[in-house]
């Protein structure tokens, strides 16, 4: 077996600062990781009080879950044409940028919220999609060139699992924070920590502000999108974004309303399905390189194999206890290959154009994240919540029938 190449060896700045710098790389992706922390929390916190937000304006379940879906639909649009601003602007002063862009758009979001103005608030998390994106790609691009290739995989790891803690907090924290300031203040809740996040990022990624070397060509650009089994992936990520989506918006107002549970209740429980995630994310690369020798089918195909069944039979359940399990069960398998599937992507294309594929990836994977949410409700709305988790299930059972087809990288 040949020696894995790295995902990323543009002609760029050399991932080491220098040995002396150790600490400050790290520091670098601990930052980075609280900005992204911050917006995913800010990002979910919505699916946390679903039926106080519908009750107070007065909206259907399909209009509350556009609430969380408008900011995946604006990172759908958003991704390709961040990703080529980020290969020719400073990664550094975007990120701060979008920290700006996320203070914006929380007060905005308050706002709105206290005068009931729905298509207010609607707008305000367009703004904090933007933001969200760019965080997302420029964080995976800082944060790899910030390392050593011997320890990238780990530090992407790392900086991708801020997204299941920050849903996990978000899910959790919404119902206390909306009992005790009313459900307008999730949108300022969680800004603090991308401003602490901030702060830790922005002394020890200096140096690394823009990338060295030319930007992809137009026609390297549309290799990616050429490429069928960029497309593949791609796909993987789509399904594996609707569920994660489709739990996470849901879960609560199924426990809510059909086991009984309270409002804060069900909050902390389905916080429960992205917190494993922080287990997964980062454990998926270990997984697939040491278990699978450095293969990266086996994981998501497991991934789904495990999600499908799980997923489809949550509504059979009634116990707490048996619930919990569920949920740990079903947010481990399905962030296995949310955790994987941008390293997955990036070993498909040539170097060079590494950074496009990431951002195709997220394009791709978003619009799942995008469609599930307001997909949800009009299915629990028209079927109810079993039929609704049912075909979530069918969806997963699709993942198995893609991953069974997914490629290996060349480098294997």
């Amino acid at each position: 077996m040949s020696e894995r190449i790295p995902g990323d060896d543009r002609p760029r700045r050399s991932p080491s600062i220098g040995e002396s710098r150790g600490t400050a790389r790290w520091g670098l992706v601990v930052g980075a990781s609280l900005i992204s922390t911050g917006l995913a929390a800010y990002e979910i916190a919505p699916a946390s009080v679903t039926t106080v937000i519908s009750d107070s304006l007065g909206i259907s379940a399909t209009a509350a879950g556009l609430l969380v879906g408008v900011m995946f639909g604006t990172a759908v649009v958003t991704s390709l044409p961040a990703g080529a601003v980020l290969d020719r602007a400073s990664t550094r002063g975007s990120m701060a940028a979008a920290v700006l862009t996320l203070f914006v758009a929380g007060l905005w979001g308050w706002q709105a919220g206290r005068n009931g103005d729905y298509w207010g608030v609607i707008a305000s998390r367009a703004v904090g999609g933007i933001a969200y994106v760019v965080v997302w790609n420029a964080g995976i691009d800082i944060v790899s060139r910030a390392v050593d290739a011997s320890t990238r995989a780990t530090a992407v790891g790392i900086f991708t699992a801020s997204g299941p803690i920050g849903f996990a907090l978000g899910q959790g924290a919404g119902p206390l924070i909306t009992a005790r300031f009313g459900w307008p203040a999730i949108f300022l809740a969680f800004n603090g920590l991308a401003l602490v996040g901030l702060v830790l990022f922005w002394p020890t990624s200096r140096g690394l502000g823009h990338s060295e070397g030319s930007a992809p060509t137009l026609g390297e650009f549309g290799d990616v999108l050429r490429n069928r089994d960029v497309w593949l992936v791609g796909g993987l990520g789509f399904l594996g974004y609707s569920l994660y989506l489709f739990v996470n918006s849901w879960g609560s107002a199924y426990l809510t309303n059909e086991v009984g549970l309270s409002l804060s209740l069900s909050g902390l429980l389905v916080a429960l399905f992205p917190a494993v995630g922080i287990l997964s994310r980062v454990s998926s690369g270990a997984l697939s390189d040491r278990l699978f020798d450095g293969r990266r089918r086996p994981v998501v195909l497991g991934s789904f194999l495990v999600a499908a069944p799980v997923v489809a039979a949550l509504p059979r359940f009634r116990s707490v206890a048996l619930l919990v399990g569920m949920l740990l069960l079903a947010g481990f398998a399905v962030q296995l290959t949310l955790g994987l599937s941008f390293t997955y992507v990036r070993e498909l294309v040539d170097p060079r154009v590494a950074a496009t594929a990431v951002a195709f990836q997220t394009s791709v994977g978003l619009s799942g994240a995008f469609l599930a949410p307001i997909a949800g409700g009009a299915l629990v709305e028209a079927t109810g919540f079993d039929a609704a988790f049912l075909a979530a299930g069918l969806l997963a059972a699709c993942g198995v029938a893609l991953a069974w087809r997914a490629p290996e990288p060349a480098t294997w």
